[in-house]
């Protein structure tokens, strides 16, 4: 089946594309995690597409598509980070000058890293679809081709790469899982599913402020505002023709997830599988840890699709993941103001086995004229181990309560 306007993409796109990118890409593990699979109660296999040389499988659909451009001719395209590092990487292998147009708000990190792949970057639009106006415009006045993310046929063959990959290396897989925006990645692997010996579920997976791909598939209207998410790799508003047909025919089904069990999934897969994944990677983690009834029993294979994250977003959400664990706690303490009662504060949390890590001292926030107030982080085994410092302050005779975060 095809639209006028686009080509719909076939399991033979898929099997050509493979051919074509064979040697230009990384073929990244797939892992099984004894860990999460204790967690989520289904056999959890790991892909990790973060480890590919830009950092994410954008780079799939990028090669596959620059391929069919004419040489000495130059691209543009639009994307807020692992597309446009696909796109720069691949057209300087090649050969090909490449512009991007990112959203103003991207982080610097990642224009950074586009423009040290050899790329020219242009900051314009508030989301990637306003940058997809501009990028449109530089294309007529520029005489150059664009490249689209994930409504291209070229660039959906590419990403259903990853989708046999995953099944050449674990034939056993009944359930692939990856975030959906635009609905390439997903649409890719549906098809390329399609050929399987045996019959495997495809699912997506979308943060809650961005749920227009699961809204579509349910024939719903959509009530989402979104705005900022730590998935911003899957902002997309208007999914694509190509992956709302795709994935229609294919019968494939998108999840919601929280933002917050997003973070949570970023922060378990650096503390427990010792790998950095940014928000949209994480997602699949999400999905199974928000729906573990979807997953139970089943072999799962879930797509870890990029790992370019902002550090400072990186920070925040391990600390807040520490937080919500009861691992890091902020504490008040008040004293009275004479000698040795930092100390023993100090004395008492050492005995039970926590630790200080940071210390905030206001001696005119307290109650009284002589006594003084400390604000402290400490860290702790969980919830009831902070429970347990608070109790001995109690029992010193210390007035200490635990704070929000």
């Amino acid at each position: 089946m095809s639209t006028n306007a686009h080509p719909i993409p076939t399991l033979a796109d898929v099997l050509r594309a493979r051919e074509r990118i064979r040697d230009a890409l990384t073929l990244t593990p797939l892992t099984f995690s004894q860990t999460l699979s204790e967690i989520t109660g289904a056999r959890v296999y790991l892909k990790f597409e973060n480890l590919q040389f830009t950092g994410s499988f954008k780079g799939r659909g990028a090669r596959n598509r620059l391929l069919d451009v004419t040489p000495g001719r130059g691209v543009i395209a639009m994307s807020a980070g692992n597309h446009a590092q696909g796109v720069a990487h691949h057209a300087a292998l090649l050969g090909l000058a490449s512009t991007i147009v990112m959203p103003a708000n991207t982080p610097f990190t990642k224009v950074a890293r586009t423009r040290a792949l050899g790329a020219t970057v242009e900051l314009a639009g508030r989301d990637v679809m306003e940058s997809a106006v501009r990028a449109r415009e530089l294309a007529q006045e520029r005489g150059l081709e664009f490249i689209h993310p994930f409504d291209d046929p070229v660039v959906v063959a590419g990403q259903g790469t990853l989708g046999l990959e995953m099944l050449e290396q674990r034939p056993s897989l009944d359930t692939l899982v990856a975030s959906v925006g635009g609905g390439g990645l997903l649409s890719g692997i549906a098809l390329a599913a399609s050929g399987h010996t045996h019959p495997v579920r495809v699912l997506g997976v979308q943060s809650e402020r961005y749920p227009f791909m699961a809204d579509h598939l349910h024939g719903r209207a959509s009530s989402a505002v979104a705005g900022s998410t730590v998935a911003d790799g899957i902002a997309v508003t208007q999914p694509g023709v190509i992956g709302r047909t795709v994935l229609a025919e294919q019968g494939v089904d998108v999840l919601v997830v929280k933002e917050a069990t997003i973070e949570r999934a970023i922060a378990m897969l650096l503390e427990i599988e010792k790998t950095v994944v940014e928000g949209a990677g994480a997602a699949p983690l999400a999905a199974c840890l928000e729906h573990p009834e979807v997953f139970a029993g089943r072999e799962v294979a879930l797509v870890l699709s990029g790992g370019n994250i902002d550090p400072r977003t990186l920070a925040v959400v391990t600390l807040r993941g520490l937080a919500n664990q009861g691992r890091l706690n902020r504490v008040r303490v008040e004293l009275d103001d004479i000698p040795g009662r930092l100390a023993l504060v100090a004395t008492i949390i050492a005995e039970a086995g926590a630790n200080v890590v940071q210390v905030d001292h206001d001696g005119l926030g307290s109650k009284g004229a002589r006594s003084t107030v400390l604000d402290l982080r400490i860290d702790t085994l969980d919830a009831a181990h902070a429970r347990q410092v608070i109790d001995r302050l109690h029992a010193a005779g210390i007035r200490a309560d635990l704070l929000p975060w």
